[in-house]
């Protein structure tokens, strides 16, 4: 999307669990001068509703009746993935990004980068908890870091996969904000991105894990076409068990988007 453009935003609730809402949203841009419009951005999103006194208790979700019954047979199997997404997520949290000296170019530790940022009033919801949209902006910004430290080109946004949040962030808490390399394909690169919270002014709990997520970048010239990514270099074990593993979700994806593809064209 581009400036000048409006942004035309939609979203619709598509499943609901017992304790979970699944929003599904859709971003259309208008050329006001020309009237063109395409479909820009397409994003899956899950909710749970927490009580109003008590922040930490999960409320029921009232069930949404369904058109047809593949409607929520297709919406549970999401749900299940979406699980086993974060299931898998968590075993990962033990993990740090630690400085490198001298690292040399094309590697994880050359691109690695981290944002800190405090915690104010203005990125809080009214019961004084982050929302949501702050914290992603934050991880766009620094997995955008790695991407054009990477490259050295101009960079955008392709993809996100699965932005798990973990545990809520409060007010006043620093917030570390840390991304690497783990994955390039021919044009397109994974990163890697932790959120880290320290509540470091009123309560007496040492820093966690709050929020993860993999986010895909493309190079693009001037002219806004697609440019060879480098290669990453990987050095260590963990590095090359990670590279493996970011290959692993990129063929996924891949099959995913050439099935919709085909499905697509069928219809």
């Amino acid at each position: 999307m581009c400036i000048g453009e409006v942004a035309n935003v939609s979203a619709e609730i598509t499943y609901t669990s017992r304790h979970s809402v699944e929003v599904q949203v859709n971003v259309m841009s208008e050329n006001i001068l020309t009237g063109a419009k395409k479909v820009t951005n397409k994003a899956t999103l899950w909710y749970v509703p927490l009580s109003l006194k008590n922040v930490n208790k999960v409320l029921e979700v009232p069930p949404i009746q369904y058109a047809r019954k593949e409607q929520e047979d297709e919406g549970k199997k999401r749900y299940e993935e979406q699980k086993l997404d974060r299931l898998e997520t968590k075993q990962r949290n033990g993990d740090v990004i630690l400085p490198v000296i001298n690292p040399e170019p094309h590697t994880v530790g050359y691109s690695q980068s981290s944002l800190i940022h405090l915690v104010g009033p203005s990125d809080c919801t009214l019961l004084g908890f982050v929302h949501g949209g702050v914290t992603m902006k934050l991880m766009d910004e620094v997995a955008g870091i790695v991407a054009a430290r990477h490259c050295k080109t101009n960079i955008v946004t392709a993809s996100v996969d699965a932005i798990n949040f973990h545990e809520k962030i409060k007010k006043g808490c620093v917030i570390t904000v840390s991304g690497r390399m783990t994955f390039t394909s021919n044009k397109s690169m994974e990163i890697e991105v932790f959120v880290d919270a320290d509540p470091f002014v009123d309560e007496p709990r040492e820093r966690y894990r709050a929020v993860s997520a993999f986010f895909t970048y493309v190079s693009l010239s001037k002219e806004g076409k697609p440019l060879p990514v480098p290669q990453l270099l990987t050095e260590t074990e963990d590095e090359k068990r990670r590279f493996e593993e970011g290959k692993g979700r990129y063929l996924q994806t891949k099959a995913k988007r050439q099935a919709q593809m085909q499905q697509a064209a069928q219809q």
